[in-house]
């Protein structure tokens, strides 16, 4: 079996998997092109980004870091709490990952939410390479975020919307998140306990400064009330 037939095997077992992500991807990215265009910048921009950072709610975080003044320290730390998830994807990609050769370096950067969700629970076909497979998942869920988030930013440049109140775009879609969290937990604790350091932080630190504690103190309470948590999940 030649490598072009093992590929294109691989290719027409993994895209039925991924045509949900192509659905989810192609509305987000599109949004989140034009959302980086209401904020004035080029279409390249949401290209280059979905291209080389491909997280999608740090993406859009990445809008207003730019546009603020650089602190380094603040983004490092509030890309290690958005994206802190994916350091326990990938131990749990180890194994499936092994003796994928040079295209792991490819899966551990396109490790994202849906990749893993297909990756993790899905096996590939019988005669199917795997390492392949786990390849053309990752590629068309990369591929379809990028189609979206360039189409985005290409409208938003040529199309005439009315992009006023775009901006708002990000505090929905952590307010939809959210409340799916909330919908979804029977324990509210860590919810509240977020929400609450949050609003403490910004009146007693500011709206320019209270990002930063706001992380470290919601960190620290969850830390502490994990066991808190624990006992009442295991509660008979």
């Amino acid at each position: 079996m030649t490598t072009s037939h093992i590929k294109r095997q691989a290719l027409t077992a993994a895209f039925p998997r991924t045509i949900p992500i192509l659905t989810g991807f192609l509305f987000l990215g599109f949004t989140y092109g034009i959302y980086m265009r209401a904020a004035g910048f080029s279409f390249w921009y949401p290209m280059v980004m979905s291209l080389t950072i491909f997280a999608g709610s740090m993406e859009f975080l990445t809008v207003n870091l730019l546009l603020a003044p650089f602190q380094p320290l603040q983004v490092l730390l509030l890309t290690l709490m958005v994206n802190a998830r994916h350091l326990f994807y990938g131990l749990a990609m180890l194994e499936r990952y092994r003796g994928t050769g040079l295209k792991k370096i490819y899966l551990i950067f396109g490790l994202c939410d849906e990749s893993f969700s297909i990756n993790c629970t899905v096996q590939p076909p019988e005669g199917v390479d795997r390492g392949w497979f786990y390849f053309f998942v990752t590629l068309l869920d990369h591929s379809y975020w990028c189609l979206g988030a360039t189409l985005g930013g290409l409208c938003g440049a040529m199309l005439p919307l009315n992009t006023q109140g775009l901006d708002f775009v990000l505090t929905a879609m952590f307010v939809v998140i959210w409340l799916e969290q909330w919908r979804k937990d029977s324990q509210h604790q860590s919810a509240l306990l977020g929400g609450a350091l949050s609003l403490f932080c910004l009146v007693f630190f500011g709206a320019d400064g209270f990002m930063l504690p706001a992380m470290v103190l919601i960190l620290l309470g969850l830390v502490a009330l994990r066991s808190v948590v624990d006992k009442e999940v295991t509660a008979p």
